[in-house]
Formats: structure tokens, sequence, C-alpha cells
């Protein structure tokens, strides 16, 4: 079977994560993408974005390689007339063309999906903003993580906001661009005309509140910080300790579940109990039934009562750090391997009957010669 977007061309005016996390989607997938860089500022910014164990010298460090794998670079100083008629040539090709400026910038730069399309009718245009087309900010993923009520529900009860470890707000909105790519590119199909898609950070974090959302919205009830805890259910998302020190979570999803939990830990009378026989009553009595859970896990060897939880469907995982992750056999099926180089890791991670992986090429260093560059030596 063809790579699916075989004979695709995608123009990448993005940087950071969420935009080029998008362009190595389609890479994956047998596009051919071009990362347009900013020649004036030496490139993506994540190319400094260096660990204190990376080298100085190296324009591949870690951070960059989350998401830029399969792509050549293409260094280019807008700003001149003949660079800028250089990237029109390419928009006459182009299918996609993934953006990610503050309002105004592009219509500056004049790159903009309506100068864009009078080149090209076909192409399919996603632009990224922080917070709309009518707002000049510039957005921020930490900054984005805050308005959007998320740092204010992440963290311990009595602590402060916290922010999640990962630029979730930028792979959120990515996500949100890819469907609306596709469904442009769905449409041209059908008309033969293109189309400007737009997302913005704050609304990709805002719709993906979820049910801490209609909890609000719906029951009128103003979610609070409860560390790992669930505000509708109990026990699911709570950590607790073995008699081993390590640690493992529960997600019990009904009363079945919870019956079956008691029974393993050989208190089959807490199921029986009327302020743990339901959810309900549980959510009620959230710290008794944390409390007693703590007791008799702390009896338990990790393992051993992975093992019975799992045989039982009890729903129930370790704690992992990332060593042990990526000794999962299906975190290796993520990655993307090079013959004498670092691995990197896929962005998509569904599977298509009959459809074989590509193997890509590492993520491009930087090229400021004005040609296409070559990917670069390995991350």
């Amino acid at each position: 079977m063809q790579p699916i977007f075989k004979d695709l061309l995608v123009l990448e005016l993005a940087s950071v994560l969420a935009g080029p996390s998008v362009g190595q989607f389609f890479a994956e997938l047998g596009a051919r993408v071009l990362k347009v860089e900013n020649a004036a500022t030496h490139g993506d910014v994540t190319r400094s974005w260096k660990l204190k164990s990376e080298p100085a010298q190296t324009d591949t460090p870690a951070y960059f390689c989350a998401a830029n794998w399969g792509k050549t670079s293409l260094a280019l100083n807008l700003t001149e007339p003949e660079q800028l008629q250089r990237l029109y040539t390419l928009v006459r090709q182009a299918d996609v063309v993934i953006a990610s400026y503050k309002p105004g910038d592009a219509e500056k730069l004049q790159v903009d999906y309506r100068t864009l399309q009078s080149i090209n009718p076909r192409l399919v245009y996603g632009h990224i903003t922080g917070y709309g087309p009518k707002d000049a900010r510039a957005g921020y993923d930490a900054v984005v993580q805050a308005e959007s009520g998320f740092m204010h529900l992440n963290g311990e009860p009595d602590g402060q906001p916290v922010k999640m470890p990962v630029a979730l707000m930028d792979i959120l909105t990515a996500h949100q661009l890819k469907e609306g790519l596709l469904v442009a590119l769905l449409q041209r199909e059908r008309t033969g005309l293109g189309q400007l898609v737009e997302v913005s950070l704050l609304q990709a974090a805002v719709s993906a509140l979820a049910n801490q959302a209609t909890n609000y919205l719906v029951a009128g009830q103003e979610p609070q910080r409860m560390g790992s805890e669930h505000p509708n259910i109990v026990p699911y998302g709570s950590v607790y300790t073995c008699k081993c020190g390590k640690q493992l979570v529960l997600a019990i999803g009904d009363d079945r579940q919870f019956r079956r939990l008691c029974a393993i830990l050989g208190a089959e009378s807490m199921a029986d109990d009327p302020k743990y026989k339901t959810n309900y009553a549980r959510v009620q009595h959230r710290q008794e039934v944390n409390g007693r859970l703590r007791q008799l896990i702390a009896q338990q060897e990790r393992e051993s009562l992975l093992r019975q939880l799992h045989t039982r469907h009890v729903p129930a995982g370790a704690v992992h750090t990332l060593p042990e992750v990526f000794g999962l056999p299906q975190a290796q099926q993520l990655l993307l391997q090079q013959p004498h180089g670092k691995p990197g890791l896929r962005q998509v991670a569904f599977r298509l009957q009959g459809q074989q992986e590509l193997e890509l090429s590492p993520p491009p260093t930087y090229n400021s010669g004005g040609a296409e560059g070559d990917s670069g030596p390995s991350c």
C-alpha cells in the first residue's frame, strides 16, 4: 500500500512544538515536509533549547528532535523580496501550509492565507495563534495552562498551582489542527478548493477541560485541586504505596470492580458497607475509602498485587519512570530508529490495516545556505 500522503507537499512556517508536531505527523504518513526556517533568527528557536548535558554546538537538541523528524530544512528571510518569491514558487506546488504567527504578522510578511490562496486556490492553510485572530498576544504554553484553568486544577489541595511537565496545550492544539486540516483536505477532494483552518491554544485548551468543565457548567460545582484524585469517581487516579515502597494507581470505574478489589485485598466486608458500596457513597466518604485502602495496599508487594488485579480485570497500573516506560513493548513500537543515532518518538500512534510505517530521516540540521537542507546527522 502506498503511503497515505505520497506526493503531498507540506510547507511548515511554524516553530516550537504545536505546528512542527503537525508537520511531523504528515511526514510520518508519507508527505514531503519542508521546514521553512527564519534565516533572520537562525531557525526554529528550539534549536537553542538545550539541556545542560547537551553540547553547545548542536543545532538538533533533544527538544527540537521532539517534532522535526522526516523534514528538510529551508532557511529563508521572508522580508527579502527575492526569498519571498522563492517561497511563492513552492506555494504554487504545495498542498498544505502550517503557520504559527501572531495576528497581523503573516499579513506583514505577505504569507497570510488570502495572499497564498491567490497564488494557489487549492491550498489548505492551517494557522495557529495563541488567542484567536483578533488578539495580538503571542501564545506560550505555560501561560495558556494558567489562563485556561489547567494550572488551577493541577497540584495538591494545599499546594500551589502546578504546570504540567509537558507542553500539553501545544499538543492539544496540534491535534485540533491535524483534525481541521484532514477535514479541509477531504473537502478539497469534493470541491477542488482549499480552505483556511484556524485554531488557538486557548480554545484548544478550554475544549479539553471535558468533565471538569461540565462539573462547573452542568452541576454548578467549581472544580478545585485534588492532587491525582478524581472529583466524580473513587478510587480513581489515587496513588498508593506498597510494602516494597513502589507505587501503583487504581482506576475503579464501577461498583463491580470495587467489589473485586476488596476481595483481592481480603476486605470483602468493605464492599458491603453502605458507606462504600456505591460510587456515589464512596465520593461522599473519599477520605475514609482512601485511608482504608492505603492500609490494605501497604501490606502488599506491588508486582504480586498487580498480577492479581489484572487477572480479575481491576484497572490498576504501576507508577513508572520514563526508563520503565520505554521498556514497555507498546512504547518500543513508537520509537523512530536510525542506524547511527539516538531514537525519536512518533507523532502517529494509530495503525491502519495494511499500512507499513515509514522510515523517517532524522531532524534536519539548520540550513543557512538558502537551498533545501539535508537531514541532520542524528539527534
